[in-house]
């Protein structure tokens, strides 16, 4: 089975899950459950993707049948029965060819993702919102739960960052292509005048660590404040100090969370925060000395922009790394970037 460009080799994936079953049935293998995780997450990942396949596969067969049938006795009702299958199969055809394409390390992992207002003040802020409920709606979309850590309201209107968690199998793994700097083109609905007006903001995505994986934070590394929490939140956040912000001193790392009243539960949210960043603050220093050129330090400097929203003169948001157009928008806006991200993956696993 083939489909947007990535093939279904489901027999390379039995033929890998048989040989992690042979592993797993050696003497001694139970012997050492926390060491044999990543082995264990693998056959549960194989053997889900099977199942998926075959699920398919038989549901492709079966609808096959149906579809013959309903033209053979010329039956319009089960015909449109068959079309709204076929358009179900459809989508978890394509749901399943993007799993396909997440081999890292850290892609099954959730994802936590900030959103940072570049210059440009209020534009600037109302854009960095727009994009937080671009990605609000995809979550939602794909049946992912969101969890708010800090989340910082702009002077006038918009928000000048957020950072939220993505939850749910794979998010860091589709994630991941989103991070960059993001140009909207717009009509300025704040300024009297109607002119035309450029807006930046960033995306960055860290994985959400396991507990079994271990990051080592000494006390003596990090700074933590404690402040009055602004914006919304009602009385008692603004009349505490439950707010918390964590400096990792080494690195320069800065973390903050003032969602919750309780200032532990912040500093929780926080720490997790900071140690998802040092993750992979130190995978990415590996990741440079493999490579000789590391072409994201450019993909997120202001001026290199990954993609282009644009609402005027003309509509279309257009992905500068793979040339892909899109004309709809409102629909992208919406939280439909599928495109893009498949897109971006296919483009990877294709170098």
């Amino acid at each position: 089975m083939k489909t947007s460009g990535v093939i279904f080799d489901i027999e390379n994936d039995q033929k890998r899950l048989q040989e992690i079953e042979q592993q797993i049935a050696k003497e001694g293998f139970w012997d050492n459950p926390e060491e044999n995780k990543s082995i264990l997450k693998r056959r549960s990942s194989l053997s889900n993707r099977i199942e998926k396949y075959n699920n398919l596969a038989n549901d492709l067969e079966e609808n096959q049948i149906l579809l013959d049938l309903a033209v053979e006795e010329s039956d319009d009702e089960a015909l449109a029965e068959v079309s709204q299958q076929i358009s179900d199969l459809d989508q978890r055809i394509g749901n399943l060819s993007l799993e396909l394409m997440l081999e890292g390390e850290d892609d099954g992992k959730n994802a936590i993702v900030s959103i940072n207002a570049g210059a440009g003040g209020t534009e600037a802020q109302d854009w960095a919102e727009m994009l937080f409920r671009m990605y609000s709606r995809w979550v939602e979309r794909r049946g992912y739960k969101l969890e708010l850590i800090d989340f910082q309201p702009g002077e006038e209107a918009g928000i000048k960052s957020v950072t939220f968690t993505a939850g749910g199998e794979n998010a860091f793994g589709y994630l991941k292509s989103e991070i960059g700097v993001h140009r909207l083109v717009r009509i300025s609905p704040f300024n009297a005048s109607g002119k035309r007006h450029t807006s930046f903001a960033s995306v960055f995505v860290y994985p959400e660590l396991d507990q079994e994986i271990v990051v080592d934070i000494e006390d003596k590394d990090l700074r933590i404040d404690v402040y009055r929490a602004s914006g919304a939140g009602g009385q008692h956040v603004n009349k505490t100090s439950s707010a918390v912000r964590i400096t990792h001193l080494p690195t320069g790392i800065v973390v903050q969370c003032q969602q919750e009243k309780s200032q532990h539960r912040n500093k929780d949210m926080a720490l997790k925060v900071m140690k998802a960043r040092l993750y992979q603050h130190e995978k990415q220093k590996q990741d440079d000395k493999l490579q000789e050129v590391h072409a994201s330090k450019d993909e997120i400097a202001w001026g290199s922009q990954i993609r282009s929203y644009v609402l005027h003169p003309y509509q279309m948001v257009k992905d500068h790394r793979i040339s892909l157009d899109i004309g709809n928008v409102n629909d992208v806006l919406d939280g439909g970037i599928d495109p893009f991200i498949e897109g971006v993956l296919l483009a990877k696993k294709h170098k």
